[in-house]
């Protein structure tokens, strides 16, 4: 199985840049999460190396009850055409908020005011998802057709 570069990309080969669509991207925050700023950067530089078109609407999370609605993981947390990036899996407690590990797996239903932590490709815990978790599924998400039967 092979793979391009944003060099082949670019000059047409599979997957190029003509054949990309750009997917809706939706940072989710809290205003008590310390790392809702990383996170947007981090988004950023990923969408500058794929998607430069594309554009982030940010969310603030006010209440409880919105969280409970959105489902909301913790913050900070990046949907793609409406989809966690990694989803979600409420894991503990930490100063009194819970945080998910970032983890595929199903939640407990319970949406709230929280950190959020990922697991990294490499078994690190960050407190953003991993930029290679990000750049795929932007990348798939942008390559992504929609059934048109």
């Amino acid at each position: 199985m092979g793979s391009t570069s944003l060099a082949d990309e670019r000059a047409g080969g599979v997957g190029s840049l003509k054949e990309m669509r750009v997917p809706e991207i939706e940072l989710l925050w809290w205003e008590g999460c310390p790392s809702t700023q990383r996170a947007r950067s981090e988004l950023q530089l990923a969408l500058e190396l794929g998607l430069p078109d594309a554009e982030v609407r940010m969310r603030e999370v006010r209440t409880d009850e919105q969280a409970q609605t959105l489902g909301f993981a913790g913050s900070p947390t990046i949907l793609i055409d409406g989809q966690d990036l990694v989803g979600a899996t409420p894991t503990r407690q930490v100063d009194g908020h819970r945080q998910g590990d970032g983890e595929q797996g199903e939640g407990d239903g319970q949406g709230g005011l929280s950190c959020r932590i990922y697991r990294r490709r490499d078994g690190r815990i960050s407190p953003t998802p991993d930029p290679d978790d990000l750049r795929d599924a932007l990348r798939q998400a942008s390559t992504r057709t929609e059934a048109t039967r």
